[in-house]
């Protein structure tokens, strides 16, 4: 059924110029409308539609950045019209066009399906990419920088070997996507929440979260590097360390190195504080859609968070329509089809186990 799949999506990306028919695939691999689009989402946890939508408007934040016509870009992905592709980019990324071209910021990356789950990084393009932007930005390799790390394994090569020169390093060893928190980052109340929430002794979660951080709160920095991927997890992570340096009014610059796990090509933007408690009390403590703008990557990732707090999201579906894997074997599979969701195995061993037990 793999094999069956990837043909649809190799015919889907030779496709991606045009408007997209659901007969023409279908008429292609030689079953009906409805097998070819049942397949496929039951295979990719996302329907074709879906997937032709993000893949269209991902490729097209490139030519965006080139500086390419919106008008041209419309038409080359196949949009009636130039409001047509605009309302469908602003669907997705909250921003315009437009402004997204006047003020460029990272996105979530919607590379083309496969089927197969891997996410080593190759760790020469790695050195590469971190030799660049120390070119680049000098100054984020000094000691009055302190660099925070989406997790343990990515501080441990980091801080291991000096990768950020001079600077500090800490990992924020949390998974803000899941489970309640409170107002007040990091006191009392917000240490005890998250450990009953993580099913941890408040001792273990302040070994675990709280005292690899004690740079961040001891210590006073003229620059915070955030080290942090494009999904949910991370960008639920992330939202949580910005509120808490506007909680207590930090005052020096702010830079967000986002990358993909698969591919790890950074892209750097300096971030300004001032809205981000907001956001963080709007979403992860009222569940809300956030009333301000934010970057784009941030604004995918929210909306990916609130829907999975749906009762029937699209990865509890998934599980029931896999009842026949066993656990580890549908861990495996849901990392590779929700890598935009960003869970680890933990997380999703909950969900399935969740699902199973109702």
């Amino acid at each position: 059924m793999n094999d069956y799949i990837q043909s649809m999506i190799e015919w889907i990306e030779e496709h991606l110029s045009k408007t997209f028919l659901l007969d023409e695939l279908a008429k292609y691999m030689g079953y009906s409308p409805y097998y070819c689009s049942f397949k496929f989402h039951q295979a990719t946890g996302i329907s074709i539609r879906r997937y032709v939508l993000l893949r269209k408007l991902y490729l097209s934040t490139e030519d965006l950045v080139i500086g390419q016509k919106v008008i041209d870009i419309a038409f080359e992905y196949g949009y009636s019209s130039q409001e047509a592709y605009s309302r469908a980019f602003k669907s997705v990324f909250g921003v315009s066009p437009g402004e997204f071209q006047i003020n460029q910021g990272p996105v979530q990356s919607f590379a083309k399906l496969t089927l197969e789950h891997n996410r080593d990084v190759n760790r020469v393009s790695f050195i590469k990419e971190v030799e660049q932007l120390q070119n680049r930005n000098g100054e984020l390799f000094d000691e009055d920088v302190l660099n925070i790390f989406n997790g343990q394994m990515m501080y441990d090569e980091f801080h291991s070997n000096k990768m950020m020169g001079n600077s500090d390093y800490v990992p924020f060893n949390e998974a803000m996507c899941v489970h309640p928190t409170s107002k007040q980052i990091f006191d009392d109340h917000f240490i005890r929440l998250r450990a009953e929430g993580h099913q941890n002794a408040v001792e273990s979660y302040i070994q675990i979260v709280i005292k690899p951080l004690e740079p961040l709160f001891q210590n006073q920095y003229n620059y915070m590097v955030l080290w942090f991927g494009e999904d949910v997890f991370c960008q639920m992570n992330l939202l949580t360390l910005l509120a808490y340096l506007e909680q207590i009014t930090y005052k020096g610059r702010v830079f967000l190195n986002s990358f993909r796990d698969d591919e790890f090509k950074v892209s750097q933007t300096e971030l300004l504080l001032g809205n981000y408690q907001k956001i963080y009390e709007e979403v992860l403590l009222n569940q809300q859609k956030p009333t301000m703008e934010l970057l784009p990557v941030m604004y995918q990732a929210i909306e990916l968070h609130l829907s999975m707090l749906a009762e029937e999201n699209s990865v509890k579906k998934y599980i029931k329509n896999h009842a026949h894997l066993s656990e580890s074997e549908l861990v495996h599979q849901l990392m590779a089809v929700f890598s935009t969701l960003g869970y680890g195995d933990l997380q999703y061993i909950e969900i399935i186990r969740q699902v199973r037990t109702t």
